[in-house]
Order: C-alpha cells, then sequence, then structure tokens
C-alpha cells in the first residue's frame, strides 16, 4: 500500500468518508487482532490489500485510511480464541460483513467456507475450518451520505389518524403493468408515480414495510430452490436490502431508499420499517460466520449456561444479547440511523418480546425500553411492537410501556372468530371494536395503542380467510407441517377456490364484514396489501419462502368492486372523527344531550344488559356512537363533533329485524353502509325514524348516520 495510515477515530462504528479519506471502526471485547480487508471487485477471490487495525480504543478496534472514497468494498477478519465450548468462535479464516456498514454488495453464495467449522465433521462445531470464505461472503460498501432532501420533512400523522397498509417492497410491485419493467420489485417502484396515486387513492396514510435490512436466505431454503422471501433474517442493520435496488450495488440502494422515501412524503405518505432486532441471520451453533459470531460471538449473543449454545426465544436459532450495552448501543444507532439520514417515520419490532427479556423473564421496563424512551429522537417516532415471542411467556399483548402501540393479536382473533360464528365472544367483540381499553386504557395509553388487524403477512390473506379450513403449504417443501394450524376461518362452506355463486357472494359479502369492521374500530386500523382486491396465496398461509406469483400481488384479476368499497370504508372512517377517537369512550352521560357518549342495544332496541353480554350464542348486537361525545379539540382548540351512528352487526346465519334506538338518540336515521348490498353512500336518502324496523341480512353489517345537532 503506498498510502499512509493513520489511528482514526473509534466513533461513529463502520465506516465514514469524510472527503479526503475513509475511517473504519468496529466493537471487538474479545478479540486479540482485527484486520481490515480491502476488494477491487465483488468477485475477486481474496483481498487486495489487508491491513491490520493496531489502534484499539477500549473495546472499538479504528484505522483511518487516505484515499479510500465510496464504493469501495470491504470486510474484516478477526483473530481470537476459537472455544465454542467457552462461547468464542473466532476464525480469521472467514470474512466477515462490517456490523455497522451502509451497505451491502452482493448476497451470500452458499459454500461450506461459510461455515466457521468443517462441515461433515464428527465434532461438528466444535472443529476448525481453514476454508477462505471471502470469495463467497458479500462484501461492506464505503457510502457517500449526501443526499438532496429538498427540504424533506416527517408528515407527522397523528396516530390516531393513521390508516396503515402492510406491503412487500417486492411483492407490491412486480407483477405492476403500469410500473416500468425494468423498476419493479425495487425502491424505486414504491416510489413510483403509479404506486404514489393509488396509495393516495386507496386512503392509506403510512406503508408499513416488511424487513428492508439486508438479510439472509438460510441454506436449507437454497438447497430447496426456495428463499427468504419475507426477510426476517437479518445481517446488516444499517444496509438497506440490495435486492430491492434498481440503482446499482455499491451504495445506490441507499440514495433508491432515500429517493422513494422522500416521494411518499410529498405525498403525505409515512413510511414505517418491520425491524428484526431480536435475532440475526447467523442461526443456531450449527450456522454460517458471517458477522456477529465472527467478530465476537460472546459480545453479542444471548448464550445457555452452556456456552456453546444459544439462547433462543425467537424459533431462529439465536437471540441478541440487549443486555450488553455494545449490543444496546448498534441498536439505538441503527434506529436513530433510519430516522435521522433515511428520514423513516417509525418501526414495528418483530417479536420484541425478545427485547425485553432481562435473564429469562420479559421485563416490560428493561434497559431497552429504558433508553428508547429517553431518547430525542426515537421516543418521537411511531413505535409498534409485535408484542410475543416463542419463549415462556413470551405473549404480552396490553404489557408494553406507554408510548409504544401493539399488533393487537386478540383483535384479529375476536374479529375472526365473530364473523366465523364462534360462541361465547360477543362481549369481547364490543371489546376490541371500542379499542380494547381493557388491554391499554392503563399507564396513560390511548386508542392508538391498539394495531388493529384481520389479517397480516404471516397467515391466510382476507380472501383465503374466507376461502379455506385449512393451510395449503405443501409447496414449502414441509409436507404442510409449517405454519398455523389453528387460523379461526371459515370456507362458507367450500374449500378453496369454487364456481358456486352463492357460496362467492357469501365470501364477498364477508370480505366486506371483515373491512367495515377494522375501519369503524376504534384503534388504528392495518390492512395487509392486497386484501383490498381479493389476493390469493391458494391457501398457503405461511409464504415465507415464495419469491413468487404466490406472494406477488396479481393486479391483472384485481377484485375492483372489493377495492371501491374498501376506499369508501377508508373515506368514511377518514371524514368521521367519531370512528377515530384520540381518548377513550367514558360510557357517561353527555351534558345537555341526555345521552351516553356510547351505548350497546340488542335487536329489539332495547340496552344490552348484563345477561345478555354472556349470552353464548347471541350473534347480533348494535352500538350507537354519539358525535356530540368525541372529548378531544381540533388543532385550533375547538371542540370536536361529528355525525351520530347506529352500527347492526349480524353474525348469524339468517336475516334479523331490528328496532333503531329510542327518540332521544336521533329522529332521523340514513343508511349509509350495507355489506349484504355492497352500499356505502352518504348522501343515501333512504331515511329512517327513531324506533322503526329495520331489516339487517344474514351475516352483515347495516350502519345508520344522524346528522350532527347544529
Amino acid at each position: 500500500m503506498n498510502t499512509a495510515l493513520y489511528p482514526g477515530n473509534p466513533f461513529p462504528l463502520g465506516s465514514t468518508w469524510d472527503g479526503n479519506g475513509t475511517n473504519f471502526s468496529v466493537y471487538s471485547e474479545n478479540a486479540t487482532a482485527v484486520e481490515l480487508c480491502l476488494f477491487n471487485n465483488l468477485y475477486d477471490e481474496s483481498e487486495s490489500i489487508r491491513v491490520k487495525m493496531l489502534e484499539r480504543t477500549g473495546h472499538v478496534w479504528h484505522i483511518y485510511i487516505p484515499g479510500i472514497k465510496p464504493g469501495q468494498l470491504y470486510g474484516f477478519r478477526v483473530h481470537g480464541k476459537y472455544e465454542p465450548q467457552n462461547g468464542h468462535r473466532f476464525n480469521p479464516n472467514k470474512l466477515l460483513i462490517d456490523p455497522n456498514t451502509k451497505a451491502i454488495a452482493g448476497r451470500i453464495e452458499w459454500h461450506d467456507s461459510l461455515f466457521g467449522y468443517e462441515i461433515g465433521h464428527e465434532e461438528e462445531d466444535l472443529s476448525f475450518s481453514d476454508l477462505d470464505s471471502a470469495p463467497f461472503i458479500p462484501k461492506s460498501v464505503v457510502v457517500d451520505p449526501s443526499f438532496d432532501w429538498e427540504g424533506d420533512k416527517p408528515p407527522n400523522i397523528p396516530f390516531h389518524q393513521s390508516i396503515i397498509y402492510e406491503m412487500h417492497v417486492k411483492g407490491f410491485t412486480k407483477l405492476h403493468p403500469d410500473i416500468p419493467e425494468e423498476i419493479r420489485g425495487s425502491y424505486a417502484a414504491l416510489g413510483h408515480p403509479v404506486t404514489i396515486a393509488y396509495l393516495k387513492e386507496l386512503g392509506v396514510t403510512a406503508i408499513e414495510l416488511m424487513p428492508v435490512h439486508h438479510f439472509i436466505t438460510d441454506r436449507y431454503l437454497k438447497d430447496k430452490n426456495l428463499t427468504n422471501y419475507w426477510g426476517y433474517n437479518t445481517i446488516g442493520y444499517f444496509a438497506p436490502d440490495v435486492r430491492y435496488s434498481s440503482s446499482g450495488l455499491t451504495g445506490g440502494q441507499v440514495n433508491e431508499f432515500k429517493q422513494m422515501v422522500k416521494n411518499l412524503h410529498r405525498a403525505g405518505i409515512e413510511v414505517i420499517l418491520d425491524v428484526v432486532y431480536n435475532h440475526t441471520g447467523e442461526g443456531n451453533q450449527m450456522g454460517p460466520t458471517v458477522c456477529f459470531r465472527g467478530i465476537d460471538n460472546a459480545a453479542y449473543y444471548r448464550l445457555t449456561e452452556d456456552r456453546r449454545y444459544y439462547m433462543d426465544y425467537t424459533g431462529t436459532g439465536n437471540t441478541l444479547n440487549t443486555m450488553f450495552p455494545n449490543v444496546l448501543r448498534i441498536i439505538m444507532d441503527s434506529l436513530r440511523y433510519w430516522i435521522l439520514e433515511m428520514h423513516v417515520d417509525g418501526f414495528r419490532f418483530d417479536l420484541a418480546s425478545a427485547l425485553a427479556r432481562e435473564l429469562h423473564e420479559v421485563d416490560r421496563l428493561g434497559s431497552f425500553f429504558d433508553i428508547i424512551y429517553q431518547d430525542p429522537v426515537i421516543s418521537q417516532v411511531k413505535l409498534i411492537a409485535e408484542p410475543w415471542d416463542i419463549g415462556e411467556g413470551g405473549y404480552q399483548v396490553g404489557n408494553f410501556p406507554q408510548g409504544w402501540s401493539e399488533w393487537n393479536g386478540k383483535y384479529r382473533d375476536t374479529i375472526r372468530d365473530y364473523w366465523r360464528g364462534a360462541d361465547s365472544v360477543i362481549g369481547e367483540f364490543a371489546e376490541r371494536f371500542t379499542g380494547s381499553s381493557d388491554l391499554y386504557k392503563g399507564d396513560y395509553r390511548t386508542p392508538s395503542a391498539s394495531i388493529n388487524f384481520i389479517t397480516a403477512h404471516d397467515g391466510f390473506t382476507l380472501n383465503d380467510l374466507v376461502s379455506y379450513n385449512e393451510k395449503h403449504n405443501i409447496e414449502n417443501g414441509e409436507d404442510n407441517n409449517d405454519g398455523e394450524s389453528h387460523n379461526r376461518s371459515w370456507n362458507c362452506s367450500e374449500e378453496g377456490e369454487t364456481d358456486d355463486d352463492l357460496v362467492n357472494k357469501l365470501r364477498n359479502k364477508q370480505k366486506r364484514n371483515f373491512i367495515t369492521t377494522l375501519f369503524l374500530s376504534q384503534g388504528v386500523p392495518m390492512l395487509l396489501a392486497g386484501d383490498e382486491i381479493g389476493r390469493t396465496q391458494k391457501g398457503n398461509n405461511n409464504a415465507y419462502c415464495q419469491d413468487n406469483e404466490i406472494s406477488w400481488i396479481d393486479w391483472a384479476n384485481a377484485d375492483k368492486d372489493l377495492m371501491e368499497f374498501t376506499k369508501k370504508v377508508i373515506q368514511l372512517r377518514k371524514n368521521h372523527p367519531v370512528f377515530c377517537r384520540r381518548r377513550w369512550f367514558q360510557g357517561q352521560r353527555i351534558h345537555g344531550v341526555g345521552v351516553e357518549d356510547i351505548a350497546w342495544f340488542q335487536p329489539d332496541g332495547s340496552e344490552m344488559s348484563e345477561e345478555s353480554w354472556t349470552n353464548g350464542f347471541a350473534k347480533s348486537l348494535a352500538v350507537y356512537l354519539n358525535g356530540l361525545g368525541v372529548h378531544s379539540l381540533d388543532e385550533q382548540g375547538n371542540r370536536i363533533t361529528d355525525d351520530s351512528f347506529y352500527v347492526i352487526f349480524n353474525a348469524h346465519y339468517g336475516s334479523i329485524e331490528c328496532k333503531l334506538p329510542a327518540k332521544k338518540y336521533g329522529d332521523n336515521w340514513t343508511r349509509v353502509l350495507d355489506t349484504a348490498q355492497n352500499l356505502i353512500e352518504e348522501d343515501n336518502n333512504e331515511t329512517y325514524k327513531a324506533d322503526d324496523l329495520v331489516i339487517v341480512k344474514s351475516r352483515s353489517i347495516a350502519v345508520f348516520k344522524q346528522p350532527a345537532k347544529q
């Protein structure tokens, strides 16, 4: 090397270009030596330059090299003890990805050299591999952080006004005929005017992207010609995955992601990332050595008493140890990076209970949450927990701290049970519809703590929820043993696709019932991308490995009627603050009006009694939502008032005759929504008086509006 080498600085971690050269730094507590390896080409079999990082500040190894520019490919080789039984798995024959790199070029090419031990050795992972992994490992990239944001600002949409749309970067645009073919499936495609126009028309306010941190496809999937499509197997917490880049491998993916965010922000749409900080893609003791394991296994992972093995609260083989300051730092640095540098608006934390674990118990006030709570950057964005992991005591719905929202699994299960006709759910249905105050009212939380959803990436799509009783996952190669077996689904009397017109009409009505329930419920609704156009996975409820037409949205066969219905329901919610309250219902009379902010009724018009709530066979009920009982002020400090609504739910197999409420609740009612008729029309002239009888068809919802009193 014909250039000087300087000590450099320990922070920031990773590679940092300053216009003249690049600083490299990496954390390794137990290493005895660290080497920086520079590559001229992604496909080089060995590095062009290998430099010892002689400076060490605390546990951070660092060096500065003048003249190193953006686009430079690099990796680390780390020396130390190879004692798996003591938790140490150092092997300098393995080129390692920088845990803090901002971009990763290429994907893993599976080869025996990627493992720290000899494949097939009788001592398994206790053996030591001499094979060089450099030709098969993706390379870290030095990036230029500059980007013209043109004054971009976060939309800052209030949580109670949010409509979240869960989507996959590739799956949403891969088959879209109106997006240029050369960018389909990329960040650029999501930021394309066609995509943005669709999202705006639908009415969503935020997209929640399935994992975009650079991830690994497991070798066993590759060997079966499958792939990790969902991406819950992270190896680079700062690097947007190169799979979704149409702008090259050596930094182009970073700017392409930023441009996508900028375009969406201009349209008033927020970007939320699904992040996987609970584990990495290196798996258990038999997994590859590609990053954290080789840099300092014992300083990153949670190990068992026998330190050869890993604690596994995630079902993926390992768990990151958030009790260690260096692990907390990499998570917090990653979160701040995505907020400050990539301009994202929030995060959904996969298996968030695993992050909260102090020793073996889930501690809702663990250090992870304490640090986020006091962080002036991270605490101000949208924070959503998947409030469970697979460990003992891992189901923590309702137990996350103030400032967090949660995927409400109890909402999903209850709403599914109600519409498939299960017994003994009517009381819980009412609780879930009104925001799940039993779960979230304490600790100063609001209805926005509940992220309501019927379907998500994991499980049936909405179409399949009403078309299949059983999972059909044969294509996954696990003899249909993978995926959830208890789906709370109902196929409407025939399994799978059918030409039976009556069955299809019932399925379409059930879809409208689910969509209407979702968007009229208190809390924050989350819609799975494609559900609004009838997307099917042919009964596959675990399509994590299906990067093909099973998972991609089929725009050519979109159900336009369902799309139109969904769009109108979303607009109905947006038009009326009574459906998206910031505060809880109080169940008290409104002064000067004489009726409550909410009241529940039986079909005969009488208010629900205690006995009514415990009737295991009750399938029908109605709710009155008082537009004068919103109990909130607008941005100008004015009291919010709205029309009043009377919503009748009928999950019974037969039509019912319902009496509208007494005159004190309203004298002039207009039917504005009817899932049996595929009707949404706020200006409908079909009017009724107090105590009138109305017919609500089998398995349907009817919504009536009482104009606000002036």
